[in-house]
């Protein structure tokens, strides 16, 4: 493969340089020519640097609607037209003949490059699609949206004989140590496209210019991959064009994760003190897969949220003497040749937010739940001096944590009949994408004050039921809040920019 790109750019002299200044790639990918027109204009806000998903259109006359549109009014950016058939996971219909004839009207209505799957390149011997395009440049992609070859090197050569100007390698990831792996492709190649796909992805994806890929993809308003974010928050929330080799690299595990606004959180904390580091969700099945990944991707430190909270312990190298009673870990640390330290921010977050409003001491409160954010409030509870009171649905574990803390385990039929100062939700019931969930009925809710750790939503249906009957009650926000605050001073070593923290979170909560 060549070692270098030259991008020539519509209505604008060339520039030297792998995709020129812009290396956040907008894709725009519609049904029809006016939507496709659209987001162009839309696009051209974040980026000088679009993909025109030609096979998105419905038909070739939506197609040729657009090219005219593009040749009449040439937007000042770097246009790379695709057409990928079906048998590459596109949506083009018609024959070989048929795609390589959009392709060329593309170039000639302004397009600079146009990107060729691998299962058509392959129709043809080497040269052959440098006369079809002429003076346009030619990236050769692979996608396998099923998995990740055992062998991309494999790959790699079958891109490298057909003498593309570049080469992207797009594969569906099962595992982190896929993402690396489709990462690594890139590394000291200025030409060629890592393209981690899925949500096990999703993090690689806004990493793969740091690790050396010469774009990443972002949907303008239409993921046409999964795990593709949209530009704005590749742009803004991760400022994925902004990382380097000198980036510190964090993030929060779990499994699901893809609900979590700690990225919005501790990212906006990291903008507010202009300290060169990101924090992104990585989803993790299995533990050891994501540790693994800790030294190729430069990972100094995470959270860790279900169901991992209790598990990641026995991995740790040492941990903090609070977190080992507690006996889960939210907050990990990467020293000096790859030792994790592990702290319990949870408990800190539980204080803050219940403090202010009940005085602990003396308190009976109910915690419903026994899973590892669980043990953490049942100790910052007992801590407090309150009597603490378990109910779960599996009872044993309710009883053994009661006994740790020195507390009283309730069976759900007594709850109806009995009072509490506060009831705490410490269950995922209720947690966003079901809302509409509540782990308690209204006729449980005897107390005087609700407070449920889940924040997205802000106001859950079990906030909702307490409110309606009376009772005041705590969004998980508070505790969210504090706990994330806790962790980045953990990381960064300075006090954390509480209001720039609560602002971006209380925004994404509201545009949802």
């Amino acid at each position: 493969m060549v070692e270098a790109l030259i991008l020539w750019s519509v209505g604008e002299t060339p520039v030297s340089g792998p995709f020129g200044r812009d290396r956040i790639c907008g894709v725009v990918a519609a049904p029809d020519a006016r939507g496709m027109v659209r987001q162009t204009r839309a696009a051209l806000r974040q980026t000088r640097l679009l993909e025109v998903r030609l096979d998105w259109l419905a038909d070739e006359e939506g197609i040729l609607q657009f090219l005219g549109w593009v040749r009449r009014r040439p937007p000042r950016a770097t246009l790379i037209a695709t057409c990928r058939r079906r048998v590459a996971g596109g949506r083009f219909r018609g024959s070989i003949e048929s795609q390589i004839g959009l392709l060329r009207q593309a170039i000639e209505c302004g397009c600079a490059w146009v990107d060729v799957e691998l299962e058509t390149a392959e129709n043809f011997d080497k040269g052959t699609l440098h006369r079809f395009f002429g003076r346009a440049k030619c990236l050769i992609s692979f996608h396998d949206f099923r998995g990740t070859p055992k062998n991309l090197a494999a790959v790699a050569r079958r891109l490298d004989r057909i003498g593309g100007d570049g080469a992207k390698i797009a594969t569906h990831c099962k595992s982190v140590a896929d993402s690396v792996r489709v990462l690594q492709m890139a590394r000291g190649r200025k030409n060629v496209i890592a393209v981690p796909m899925g949500e096990m992805g999703l993090s690689a994806r806004v990493l793969a210019l740091q690790q050396g890929s010469a774009l990443t993809y972002a949907a303008v308003e239409q993921a046409t991959a999964a795990g593709q974010l949209c530009i704005e928050d590749m742009k803004h929330v991760y400022r994925a064009d902004k990382l380097d080799r000198q980036t510190r690299v964090y993030g929060v595990i779990g499994d699901p994760v893809g609900h979590s606004l700690s990225p919005q959180m501790q990212n906006a904390g990291f903008r507010a003190r202009n300290i060169n580091a990101v924090y992104l969700p990585f989803l993790v099945r299995d533990l050891r897969d994501f540790l693994g990944a800790i030294e190729p991707l430069g990972i100094a430190g995470f959270s860790v949220t279900l169901p991992h909270k209790e598990r990641i312990l026995r991995l740790l190298d040492d941990c903090d003497p609070l977190a080992a009673a507690i006996g889960a870990v939210n907050t990990v640390v990467v020293r000096g040749g790859g030792k994790l330290y592990g702290y319990n921010t949870d408990y800190v977050g539980v204080l803050r937010a219940l403090e202010r409003r009940i005085p602990l001491r003396g308190s009976r409160v109910l915690l419903f739940g026994a899973g590892g954010a669980a043990r953490a409030v049942a100790f910052a509870l007992a801590q407090g001096g309150a009597m603490v009171c378990l109910c779960a649905r599996r009872m044993e574990r309710a009883k053994a944590l009661a006994r740790a803390v020195g507390g009283e385990a309730v069976e759900r039929r007594r709850l109806r009949r009995e009072f509490f100062d506060a009831i705490v939700n410490a269950t995922p019931v209720g947690m966003h994408p079901h809302a509409g969930q509540s782990p308690l009925d209204a006729g449980e809710l005897n107390c005087r004050l609700v407070f449920d750790l889940i924040y997205r939503p802000e106001k859950t249906k079990l906030l909702q039921l307490a409110a309606r009957r009376g009772i005041e009650t705590v969004s998980g926000v508070e505790m969210f809040l504090a706990q994330g605050a806790a962790q980045w001073e953990i990381w960064a070593g300075e006090r954390a920019p509480e209001a720039a923290m609560r602002k971006a979170v209380l925004e994404a909560l509201r545009r949802q």
